[in-house]
């Protein structure tokens, strides 16, 4: 390819109003994207998760505003999000850092007891397990459940550091851990594939007694007129996302499983808080 030139899946594509519903608009940051693309270069880009296919992205390049789309993409390119933990695992908490308020505020939203036992699925590197720990005192039990060990090192690292004996962390999916005895309580801290999949719900609910208060939040795509959030929400949340379906509605299979829930949208619509209690048997189940 010439130096300069877009891939060749990066095809030029109209903006229009047609499209409004599925396109954002996301700079290429030169410090990104090297002015010369090769083959390695796209492979790369296609597997850092730089380009995904995110349904209702559109690219633009820095040299005149010219659209392209990232449709036609393999989506069979775009690896599992693990890799992307392993590889930023030491940077997760500083490229996120502008989302700890709202992983607070979840924490604040799950009203916790001391004594309880509330779980943090996918708890990554622990940033929730401070505040989930002070709300249950060193009476109570904190677990952390996380698949990426990376992610997992570091949060164990702190817990050790701190002699916090009341948190557990356990390796693994969302699909596949177990509890000893029911929790009180479970927070769904930015876990957008766990809240898609309800063979990973289907366990977590198995492990909660009933009236279990539950907390979910994350990110979530912006109003459609809101362009520019769309496309930051896009860049941030692509390399750790399996799959954007659903990403305008995160909660909706949650829905099955809780009673009374109630959703509020933060950060101008790009992201949300639901609050609810499990039921003792999921909607689609009755």
């Amino acid at each position: 390819m010439g130096r300069g030139a877009a891939p060749p899946w990066a095809r030029p594509q109209p903006v229009g109003a047609a499209h409004t519903d599925q396109v954002a608009f996301v700079d290429w940051a030169p410090s990104r994207f090297p002015a010369t693309f090769t083959d390695e270069d796209q492979i790369s880009l296609l597997e850092d998760g730089a380009f995904r296919h995110l349904g209702r992205v559109l690219l633009l390049c820095p040299s005149g505003g010219v659209g392209v789309t990232v449709s036609d993409m393999a989506t069979t390119t775009a690896r599992a999000p693990l890799a992307a933990y392993a590889r930023r695992a030491a940077e997760y908490a500083q490229d996120t850092g502008m989302f700890q308020y709202w992983r607070d505020e979840l924490v604040r939203a799950l009203p916790l007891r001391p004594g309880d036992t509330v779980v943090d699925v996918g708890c990554g590197s622990g940033l929730c397990l401070p505040g989930l720990r002070a709300k249950v005192s060193p009476t109570g039990h904190v677990v952390g459940v996380e698949e990426a060990p990376a992610m997992v090192e570091l949060a164990r690292a702190e817990v050790e550091r701190k002699g916090w004996r009341e948190v557990t962390l356990l390796t693994g999916t969302a699909e596949r851990f177990s509890l000893p005895a029911p929790a009180d309580a479970a927070l769904f801290c930015a876990v957008h594939d766990v809240l898609m999949s309800r063979t990973a719900l289907d366990n977590v609910f198995a492990q909660l007694r009933p009236g279990a208060w539950v907390v979910a939040g994350g990110g979530k795509w912006p109003p459609l007129w809101n362009v520019p959030l769309t496309a930051l929400v896009a860049a941030l949340h692509a390399p750790y996302v399996r799959d954007l379906a659903g990403f305008d509605r995160p909660w909706q299979v949650l829905e099955e499983y809780v009673d009374d829930l109630v959703v509020t949208d933060v950060a101008f619509g790009a992201g949300y808080r639901a609050v609810g209690r499990a039921r003792s048997t999921p909607r689609n189940r009755r």
